[in-house]
């Protein structure tokens, strides 16, 4: 009897678990993406519709710090520095907060993005850039809370907010010439030591041309100031695959010296292993 109570008490749990309701959420939650330049710019927020309600100076009072949006924080993600009226907003996730006026509005990137709404305790030393932006009047009302990247240029674009009748854009401009100099300037340079290095990986670790291999870790090798610990084994390995197992033992020796400088143990044993193996 008492077996059977057990099976009916997981079936009943099992069941439960399974049988989950499922509903709408009442401010639905959104994610934009958008690559502006070359800037990844990201946005996460919750959607609250009005519903017959009057939303600014009553749902969401005049003068106050808001969420702007509903639930836990709205978040914008930037893969690049911007700049917003002239200061520099670092790359990285921030809250956005707002507080609505009828003329204007002030715009704050917070560094905190984990809160349920506003913070209890709002740090001013958590705000990562403030600004002020003009409010405008919409012809015509936006029933849903929407969060947009808009008005695509090259080096540019707008971070707008519009619902009931309220609009407000606010620019920021990205580091579109910057990133595509270097990026000319690298690919014109030629390829890095970290290249040679993964490209001589994939020829060890593929059984391919072990000489071709052996040729870009040389070029890795070379190619760098302070040698990592991880390109000498690598060589050392090659090397020895070569069957070349005296310069694989002095390489191998010599990844020892800069893996003890790195404080990495792991590779200092790994090394020592394969000298003991390649000295038979």
């Amino acid at each position: 009897m008492k077996k059977i109570v057990i099976v009916l008490s997981l079936i009943i749990s099992h069941f439960a678990v399974e049988a989950q309701v499922r509903i709408p959420e009442t401010s639905p939650k959104a994610i934009v993406k958008q690559v502006v330049g070359l800037t990844d710019v990201e946005i996460v927020y919750s959607r609250p519709s009005a519903r017959g309600r009057a939303v600014y100076g009553n749902l969401v009072p005049f003068g106050q710090l808001w969420r702007t949006g509903a639930n836990d924080n709205s978040t914008i993600s930037f893969s690049d520095d911007v700049v917003i009226n002239g200061k520099t907003l670092k790359k990285g996730k921030y809250a956005l907060y707002t507080i609505p006026n009828i003329q204007s509005w002030e715009v704050l990137f917070y560094t905190k993005t984990d809160n349920w709404g506003t913070p209890k305790e709002f740090d001013e030393s958590k705000v990562a850039l403030k600004t002020t932006v003009k409010e405008e009047a919409l012809p015509k009302p936006v029933e849903t809370f929407t969060l947009a990247i808009n008005n695509l240029e090259s080096s540019a674009a707008t971070l707008d907010i519009s619902w009931e009748n309220s609009y407000v854009s606010l620019k920021f401009e990205v580091p579109t010439k910057k990133l595509a100099i270097a990026s000319i300037e690298k690919t014109l340079a030629g390829p890095a030591p970290e290249e040679f290095y993964t490209a001589a990986q994939y020829y060890y670790q593929s059984n391919s041309d072990i000489d071709k291999g052996r040729e870009y870790i040389d070029k890795a090798v070379e190619m760098s100031k302070n040698v990592p610990f991880y390109y000498l084994r690598l060589k050392s390995l090659i090397q020895a695959k070569q069957g070349d197992k005296k310069g694989a033992i002095e390489t191998a020796k010599w990844s020892i010296s800069a893996s003890e400088a790195a404080g990495n143990k792991e590779y200092v044993e790994m090394n020592k292993a394969s000298i003991e193996e390649w000295s038979r």
